[in-house]
Formats: C-alpha cells, structure tokens, sequence
C-alpha cells in the first residue's frame, strides 16, 4: 500500500516542473497533487506531516527555482474552483489562494474599490503574494490584508486577523501554514484616479524592468535596509553577466531571464556569483527573495 492510499485520483508521479513554473525550468516532483476543496487539502498534509513526507504548495510558481534534479517528495497545486474563488461584499474582497492577483487588481477597478491599484504588475497568486509579502514602492499587500484564511501548523483551519499574520519586509510568521485565502478591506473611492495610478505604475515597470512574459521570477534578492539590491549589483558590475543559458537583465540586475537553453544550474550560479560580488564590492550580504525548491 502506498503512503498515499486514498489520494490516488488527485496524484500523478514525476510531473515536471518546469511546466508549472515562470522560468519553466526545473525537474520532475516525486508526487504532484491536485487537491479539489480544502478537506481534501488538509487531509493530504495531515497524511504528508504524519509520515514525515516533505511538501510544497504550489500556485501559480511566478516566485520559484524548482532545481533541475526536481522535488523529492509532495508538491500540491491549489488550482479548480475551490482555489480560485473570489467573492464580494460590500467594499470587502475573499479571494481564495489559487485565483490570479493581477486579473483580481483588475476586476476590484472595474467594481470601483481601489486600494490594490499600487501593486500593478505583481504577478502570481494570491496566496504566494500573501506569503511573501509581496509589493514594491508603491505598496505591500499587507496594506489591504484585513485576514488570513489557512490550515496552521496543527492540521487546523482558521482565520487569522491581519495583525496576528507576522507581516514584515517580504516575509511572513507563517512558517508551517498554508494558505486557503484572504479578505482584503477595500474602499470606494475616485475610481479613475485609482485607474490612473495602476497604468501609471504599469508603465514604470514595463519601463524599469524586463517585460512579463520574459522567462524571470521577478526580483532575485531582497532589498537590504536602505539601498536597491538592484543598485548594488549594477555598481558590482553584474547587468548582463551570462552563465549557460542565463543572463543577468541589462535592463535591471535583480532580475535573471533564462533563455531558451537556461538550465535552473545556471540561473544558481548566476546567483551565487552575484552575491560574492556584492559581498566583495559593497560589504553587504544579499538575501533572496524567490524560493528555491
């Protein structure tokens, strides 16, 4: 009998990763689920906990370096329905884990509830922006966060208040969680000038950084305290350094593209070259900001 006993219908074994991530690089996962609703989801990490199985939660993997040897062990993608729900009431926003954050920023425009207008171009999933904190200078997304939905550490479903979410600088307190969902406090307000503002910061990135349908995981490395990541790696001399099929980005050096023969290798170690330069040239310690799987 296999650990997985019962889950069979919603397992497939050695699914590549590369189909399911930004940078479409990376080897096969050892066991690929596809949960339909949150019980089945919480049932399957409480079976993955109990027997010690390693996992990952999977969105939309616009954050992701999955290596080219692949995962071994459970990755589970919140797709369907269940995990792309969104809901509204009043000026107050449930979007569930799976459903796409940019098309979300859109739809509350067109509704007239601004707020999410400053984060224009973040791609991803709602939960994977959640997690991370994700944002720019022109806002977070712990601004519009009201609470968290997600099954925590014990195998329990709860919704968590904003303030008990440990939000910080592209991180979260959430180690061990995941995340089912979250309600955002919206507001009605000048709807053309909230318009006007995502276009606005649509442009400055379109202008800034490489286009979205590049192969990228956005930005590499957090900014350290006061000062660019971006900065620092065009002053160590990094734009358009090339490893294998991976370049450094001309256009902003905290972004990596993989090109068509990239491997995820090559893209690690355009990684650690770009740290021991910033570390040689300016003294300080990069951290990163995607997740290597």
């Amino acid at each position: 009998m296999s650990w997985f006993s019962g889950f069979e219908q919603i397992c497939r074994r050695d699914v590549p990763l590369r189909d399911h991530t930004w940078y479409r690089l990376g080897g096969p996962a050892r066991w690929f689920f596809t949960p339909p609703d949150e019980d089945e989801l919480a049932a399957l990490l409480a079976r993955c906990r109990e027997l010690g199985i390693a996992w990952r939660i999977l969105g939309q993997g616009a954050n992701v370096i999955a290596r080219d040897e692949g995962f071994d062990g459970a990755v589970i993608k919140l797709g369907g329905p269940a995990f792309e729900e969104v809901r509204f009431k009043g000026e107050q926003v449930y979007a569930a884990a799976g459903a796409d954050f940019p098309q979300l920023v859109k739809t509350c425009l067109e509704r007239g509830l601004v707020g999410l207008e400053g984060l224009a171009g973040v791609p991803g999933s709602v939960g994977g922006l959640v997690r991370m904190n994700a944002g720019g200078k022109y806002g977070q997304i712990a601004d519009v966060v009201d609470a968290v939905r997600l099954i925590d550490a014990h195998g329990r479903i709860v919704t968590r208040p904003a303030a008990e979410i440990g939000f910080g600088y592209r991180r979260t307190g959430l180690a061990g969680c995941t995340i089912l969902g979250a309600k955002f406090a919206l507001r009605r307000g000048d709807g053309e000038a909230a318009l006007k503002k995502y276009h606005e910061v649509w442009t400055l990135k379109q202008q800034s950084q490489p286009p979205v349908g590049q192969r990228t995981a956005g930005c590499i490395f957090k900014n350290p305290p006061g000062q660019p990541a971006g900065a620092l790696l065009e002053q160590a001399g990094l734009k358009g350094q090339r490893y294998g099929g991976a370049e450094i980005s001309t256009k902003h050096a905290n972004f990596i593209l993989a090109g068509a023969d990239a491997t995820a290798a090559d893209v690690l170690h355009l990684i650690d070259h770009a740290r021991e330069r910033v570390r040689a040239t300016a003294d300080v310690e990069l951290e990163l900001e995607v997740d290597v799987w």
